[in-house]
């Protein structure tokens, strides 16, 4: 695939999830040319999204329903529901191609500033099949920060290469078909709770973020029909978690902890099966 191809990928699947809540504007002919002849192009974004139901749809059905993606917080929707607070926002999104053609892409912030708060609700995960149904999860809200994405497609590999560092600040969640709520759960960076307990606080990025490298691309998989699989691999993922309440039977169990949880050198391969 070619430098071009991949400039007009890596523009879609940043644009195409919020076309529909971003306000656009025409550009004609002259304006294109001179966006064209720049190093490379940005987009400012800010959104909100809302999904009445994504549906993964087998011989059953497997559905979340009432998604919301933005900024804030969580908020009754006064439905007997949740949604997000507010706008995912001073989004900047800096595309450019490099020399080799590979296209890099850039999430930051307009002000400079980092991180970049998000909150994502969703009411209800869910199974159906012909007779049965059972809710799997329900009000699941979290509230977080992204503190760095960059993507690169790579011409060389052909592969999609993802520099991510993110927080979970709270998030609440029922997992109602085994009866466990789960109360105030953060995910953080690996020297976390270190940290915390030397100043009362995360200090650096090493603290706050959780940091992660992805490498995606299309593999071989002897199982698969075609013999092809998309690939997956995670070379270093570092985090502390701590969840305030557990909650089985309506009684608190107490916190839970995992201090320096390291995922390395994991590979997965995904493909369709009869």
């Amino acid at each position: 695939m070619k430098g071009l191809k991949k400039l007009v990928l890596a523009t879609a699947v940043a644009a195409a999830p919020f076309a529909a809540h971003a306000e656009l504007k025409a550009l004609d002919d002259g304006a294109m040319g001179n966006v064209t002849g720049q190093a490379g192009v940005t987009i400012e974004l800010e959104t909100k999204v809302d999904i009445g139901e994504v549906r993964y749809q087998d011989e059953g059905t497997f559905a979340m329903t009432g998604v919301s993606i933005g900024g804030g917080s969580i908020v009754d929707d006064g439905n007997g529901g949740i949604t997000t607070d507010g706008l995912l926002d001073d989004l900047k999104i800096d595309i450019d191609v490099a020399a080799d053609g590979d296209a890099l892409i850039h999430v930051g912030n307009v002000n400079g500033q980092v991180p970049i708060d998000f909150a994502v609700a969703v009411n209800e995960v869910s199974l159906r099949g012909d007779t049965d149904s059972t809710l799997l999860a329900s009000n699941i809200g979290i509230v977080g920060n992204l503190g760095k994405l960059d993507i690169q497609v790579d011409t060389a590999t052909d592969s999609l290469i993802t520099d991510v560092a993110f927080n979970i600040t709270n998030m609440d969640m029922d997992i109602d078909f085994l009866g466990v709520n789960v109360r105030g759960m953060q995910v953080m960076g690996g020297q976390f709770f270190e940290q915390v307990a030397a100043s009362g606080q995360p200090t650096d990025a090493a603290g706050m973020f959780a940091a992660a490298t992805l490498t995606i691309a299309k593999t071989t998989a002897a199982g698969s029909t075609s013999g092809e699989a998309l690939g997956i691999n995670v070379s270093d993922f570092t985090t502390d978690i701590n969840v305030a309440e557990t909650n089985i039977g309506g009684a608190n169990i107490g916190t839970i902890q995992l201090d320096n949880l390291t995922i390395s050198n994991t590979s997965m391969k995904v493909y369709g099966h009869n």
